[in-house]
């Protein structure tokens, strides 16, 4: 991205992150831009993978199911193995490779007990995982789905 479509880019994003659903006439009136701007820096900024639009479900504000988070150590020589099967598990909507004594963090969501043992039963026969530990999410003290720019 030039300096000058960053900025725009990051002003954009900014005001999505406000109001998903604020319409570009208003995002291009806001900035002084033309709302061909905007539709086209929305593009760029989707295709290029810097940004989603999605809808962001807080579990606890439905009426049932659980959440949860699990982390998880793998054979040094299977990391890339065992993030592309925990890739095709629909239960973890996040998964992130990390540094340090796990290997993987990643957070579930599923109806009922049942499911989670389900899931745990597909997690624990991955080739390459060493170890599995599991917590249930009670409640979100910060659940922001704002990435703030420095």
């Amino acid at each position: 991205m030039g300096t000058q479509n960053q900025d725009i880019d990051y002003e954009i994003i900014r005001m999505l992150q406000r109001n998903g659903r604020i319409p570009n006439t208003e995002i291009a009136k806001k900035l002084g831009i033309s709302e061909a701007t905007v539709r086209n820096r929305l593009q760029t900024l989707i295709k290029e993978e810097h940004i989603q639009v999605r809808a962001i479900v807080n579990p606890f504000k439905l009426k049932s199911g659980i959440a949860g988070n699990i982390r998880i150590r793998a054979e040094k020589n299977k990391i890339e193995h065992v993030g592309r099967e925990l890739y095709k598990l629909d239960e973890l909507w996040y998964i992130s490779q990390l540094m340090g004594k796990e290997d993987f963090d990643a957070e579930y969501y599923v109806s009922s007990q049942n499911k989670l043992a389900v899931l745990m039963d597909k997690i624990n026969n991955i080739a390459g995982i060493l170890d599995v530990q599991t917590a249930l999410i009670v409640r979100y003290v910060k659940y922001a789905s704002v990435l703030t720019f420095p």
